[in-house]
């Protein structure tokens, strides 16, 4: 079976395409997490849209070298992925580390990216706790000992009670173990605020704010506002909200996509 690959400097960054004739729309994942969170997305958008969505530096099957990176070396590698299927302008969207992704993508090659869509993200560098918090899980993540308890920890900040969805990513985290993550967790934990350069994006924005994402209520409506976003809550949703809450999620990127964004923008 041939695994496509966009082909970097110093990585080789997986992705898999719907393909089709519709506007490209380029999905990027949150932490600990890979492209296989948006199934139910290119499910309900192709083919009336081209789904093109990748794995991140660390984590599924995107190989690199394990060299110190940042989430502006993460917009590249969305443009890459560009490059590759040979996509001059996409609609760029993420979830939480992808929307990072994202927002950088709209401030390096604004002419590329017809529309932004925003899932549980923003535009801050991480506060103190955030790390201190972080740091400490990632810490008894490396334990082997405790890996099994610190799986179920972030299935509840991730997942939250949805027994399918944990039962499966559970599985799969003690199981691959996210040997290869350092750099990305660096990329994590170090990333800038952008927030004194968010009013230069002036592309259509959709943003999806999970109300348990982990991601403060003001900041989520304070990105919306200076981007002047369609914003849509989803009550009780986590991170994972792509998978958890497919039918409001799918629904707002649709109308979004038909209301706002031309058809022709992103071919």
């Amino acid at each position: 079976m041939h695994v496509p690959f966009a082909r970097a400097i110093d990585a080789d960054i997986h992705y898999e395409d719907s393909g089709g004739a519709g506007p490209v729309v380029l999905l990027a994942h949150e932490f600990f997490m890979d492209r296989t969170m948006f199934a139910s997305q290119t499910a309900a958008l192709a083919p009336e849209f081209r789904i093109v969505s990748w794995d991140a530096r660390g984590h599924g099957r995107t190989r690199d070298q394990r060299l110190p990176f940042t989430y502006w070396t993460s917009a590249r590698d969305a443009l890459t992925v560009l490059d590759t299927i040979g996509a001059e302008r996409a609609i760029v969207g993420g979830t939480a580390q992808g929307g990072f992704t994202a927002l950088r993508a709209a401030l390096v090659a604004p002419e590329r990216v017809a529309a932004l869509i925003l899932i549980s993200t923003e535009a801050h560098g991480p506060t103190p706790e955030q790390s201190k918090a972080t740091q400490r899980f990632l810490d008894e993540w490396r334990d082997p000992g405790s890996r099994e308890s610190a799986a179920v920890r972030l299935a509840d900040w991730l997942i939250g009670d949805d027994e399918w969805y944990r039962k499966i990513w559970t599985r799969r985290w003690i199981g691959e173990a996210h040997h290869g993550l350092d750099a990305a967790v660096g990329c994590l934990l170090g990333r800038d605020s952008i927030l004194d350069r968010i009013a230069e994006i002036t592309c259509p924005v959709l943003l999806i704010h999970a109300t348990h994402s982990g991601i403060a209520d003001d900041r989520a409506r304070l990105l919306a506002e200076v981007l002047n976003a369609t914003y849509v809550e989803v009550e009780g949703a986590r991170l994972a909200v792509t998978m958890t809450h497919p039918e409001p999620v799918n629904a707002a990127i649709t109308k979004f996509l038909r209301d706002r964004v031309a058809l022709t923008n992103a071919r």
